[in-house]
């Protein structure tokens, strides 16, 4: 498969809305980053600006720099921002466009959908590129409805949920899998976002996308197709926003039709508000989301933090803290790994 590919983020990269760059630039198995298109960064490593850790990843001011400079050819362009709305923003089109008149497929996972827009639909047809929306629905013969066959799944499920959206669900579950990986045991991951799908996620699907009658069904078949093919030890589920957020409630699917009776819960130490908008109501308390967790019939094993906005001194003080009230590990994701919890995760296998 030709799969190197840039990704476009216009301004954007240390923005969390670039949340899609940012899990594409930390790991992809699907396609190979030659590089990032942002002005703004232009000329710094991209590890460097998402989060201090040198990849080799160049940043490039445009399409045609990155053509220009890039030593092998670019076969996609990836949009890598996921802004609230998931509008196309119109210094991105043009970069798209750029890239479809370079014979350049685009991969789009924002709810506009390119293929919906005439120009650039002609464009990817004159220049012989294809355009890839990812959140496009698929036709509901292919969906499934739940079944029940989720009790058959014999291994542990972990729901990896949040407090809130943009806290790293997603790298999180990557990380765990990855740790376990490492660490000899089978951990596989079921994506449920458009980024979890471009980092080469085999089992999974785009949840904010699918007709909600199909939610339930689809998370099961993805779960027990990846139970099925992978015998895996356990499973990691990517959360979507948080099990309260007035934007986009979600998480019961997982606890109730994916029957994940462990959760990991990413919180932010630092957020007070959902979406930081005092009006959308105050985000609970840790005690409080793991008590309605346990309500849904599943228990908080760990917790993992999102160190936005903190000091190193911080960050150290609010995971002693977080330890002392709750009793439970918590994780440092970015600064320290995930391979704390290896021992939880050993101590729930040996229960089997």
């Amino acid at each position: 498969m030709n799969n190197n590919a840039v990704v476009i983020t216009n301004g954007l990269l240390a923005e969390p809305s670039a949340k899609t760059a940012h899990g594409l630039i930390r790991g992809s198995d699907r396609f190979r980053i030659l590089g990032v298109i942002d002005p703004v960064h232009a000329g710094k490593d991209a590890g460097e600006v998402v989060d201090g850790r040198v990849r080799q990843i160049p940043i490039w001011s445009s399409l045609e720099e990155a053509v220009g400079k890039s030593k092998e050819p670019i076969h996609y362009s990836i949009v890598g921002i996921a802004p609230k709305g998931g509008k196309l923003p119109p210094e991105l089109r043009q970069v798209v466009e750029s890239s479809l008149v370079n014979r350049i497929s685009v991969i789009n996972g924002l709810h506009d959908f390119l293929t919906d827009i005439p120009e650039i639909v002609s464009l990817a047809g004159i220049h012989g590129a294809s355009i890839t929306d990812i959140r496009k629905p698929r036709s509901r013969s292919e969906l499934h409805f739940w079944t029940g066959r989720i009790f058959e799944v014999t291994c542990p499920i972990v729901a990896v949920l949040g407090l809130e959206t943009n806290l790293g669900k997603r790298t999180t579950s990557r990380m765990l899998t990855e740790s376990c990986r490492a660490n000899g045991i089978n951990g596989q991951m079921v994506f449920t976002g458009q980024t979890g799908w471009m980092q080469d996620g085999k089992y999974g699907f785009v949840l904010d996308t699918t007709v909600n009658d199909f939610v339930s069904g689809e998370l099961e078949h993805a779960i027990y197709t990846c139970f099925k093919e992978t015998e895996p030890d356990i499973i990691f589920l990517e959360g979507q926003s948080g099990l309260r957020n007035p934007t986009g409630p979600c998480g019961s699917e997982y606890l109730v039709s994916g029957n994940a009776k462990k959760t990991i819960l990413v919180f932010s130490p630092k957020t007070e508000y959902f979406s930081n908008n005092p009006a959308w109501g105050k985000v609970p308390t840790i005690e409080e989301e793991i008590a309605l967790v346990k309500l849904y019939g599943s228990d908080v094993i760990a917790l993992a933090m999102n160190t936005r906005g903190c000091t190193n001194e911080e960050i150290i003080g609010f995971r002693d803290q977080y330890e002392q009230r709750t009793g439970l590990p918590v994780l440092l994701p970015l600064q320290e790994g995930v391979d704390k919890i290896i021992p939880v995760i050993r101590g729930i296998l040996n229960q089997q």
